[in-house]
């Protein structure tokens, strides 16, 4: 089975609403746009209304002054890997900090899905976020964000690691032994939860959809409750969020026992849209570095105590690189046809009778 990087499984009615929208509705090129599509040298995997003249893989920055935006209020926000609401609490000093240097309001617009998330970037409501490792690209390829920043120290950014769970008490002890058991994915496009466990499983014995059909939970935090509770056999997951459970008291590590852990992966960016006004892009992107996280947001995101520097083309390669492996690339394309099978499956699913 073709490895294909499918968008985020939908958790709401609200999401789905959201990447149905995406899928169906994106706006058109305005004539001008379309003009400067085709006046473009190199799109690369970017949208055509975006362009990469200089391939750092990112889109440049509008030619037009009349085409920058600045907002009088910024808006801000973190993948949704857990609850959203979490995460404002976390990000709440930040948030006032970032007002207080930018000299503008800034508000947490909590989304309930990756593609909720590039959708509102896409479409100019959302001017700098968080998103999960995955989505980063298709952020980048569809909805023209620019990564700048991972959390981390001041040696180097922080990372993870993907993760097989099972219980303590199982007996599995590697990835061949979960054939024809339950596993659970996160969604289809995170990259620790799906596209990596995609590319990385084969060699270790074990073909996701051929071995073991996939169940998909739709966050890290529902799969790991669902090994928890036995829903699932195993999951495939994102170490930092594994661990901020356990600090946070949410699960017990020695409840679980770790059968396989791949090498490391940047862990999520922070992006801007490409069309900020280049003065408050610059002076945003300085209150991002020079900021230090305060004791609860280190304990959050695992001692991390700044905005590290990262580039897309530099950073990223490898999440790229599991991607190609997996025979995709994160297109519009494949966005496209991603969304659109995502929300029939899932419209589908929420007409089927609730169990008691």
């Amino acid at each position: 089975m073709s490895a294909i990087p499918r968008l985020a499984r939908f958790t709401s009615s609200l999401a789905l609403a959201a990447v149905a929208a995406l899928a169906f509705t994106l706006p058109a090129l305005s004539g001008a746009s379309a003009a400067q599509a085709q006046a473009c040298t190199n799109h690369g995997d970017l949208d055509a209304m975006y362009c990469d003249a200089n391939k750092d893989l990112v889109a440049d920055f509008p030619t037009d002054p009349k085409k920058f935006k600045d907002p009088s209020t910024l808006v801000f926000t973190y993948t949704p890997v857990e609850d959203p609401a979490v995460y404002a609490k976390i990000f709440d000093p930040f948030t006032k900090y970032l007002a207080q240097c930018t000299s503008k309001k800034v508000v947490f617009y909590q989304v309930q899905s990756n593609a909720a998330e590039i959708e509102a970037m896409r479409s100019g409501r959302l001017h700098v976020g968080g998103f999960s490792t995955g989505p980063t690209a298709f952020a980048v390829n569809v909805a023209g964000a620019i990564p700048f920043a991972v959390k981390g120290t001041e040696a180097e950014f922080q990372g993870y690691n993907l993760i097989v769970i099972v219980k303590k008490d199982s007996a599995f002890q590697k990835l061949a032994d979960l054939k024809g058991k339950k596993l659970a994915h996160t969604s289809p496009s995170s990259n620790s939860g799906h596209m990596a466990p995609m590319a990385l499983f084969p060699a270790e014995g074990l073909k996701p959809e051929a071995d073991y059909k996939i169940l998909f939970s739709g966050k890290h935090d529902q799969s790991i409750l669902g090994v928890k509770s036995g829903d699932y056999d195993a999951a495939a997951v994102a170490s930092d969020v594994y661990h901020r459970m356990a600090s946070r008291g949410q699960i017990k590590e020695d409840e679980f026992r770790i059968i396989y852990r791949s090498a490391k992966f940047p862990t999520s960016s922070f992006a801007y849209a490409h069309d900020l006004e280049p003065k408050l892009r610059d002076k945003m992107l300085k209150c991002f570095y020079d900021f230090r996280f305060p004791a609860d947001m280190q304990k959050a995101f695992d001692g991390a105590d700044r905005f590290f520097p990262v580039t897309y083309k530099k950073d990223w390669e490898i999440v790229r690189k599991v991607a190609e492996a997996g025979g995709e690339s994160f297109s519009k394309s494949g966005y496209d046809k991603e969304s659109a099978r995502e929300a029939a499956a899932a419209q589908k699913k929420a007409a089927e009778p609730k169990k008691p």
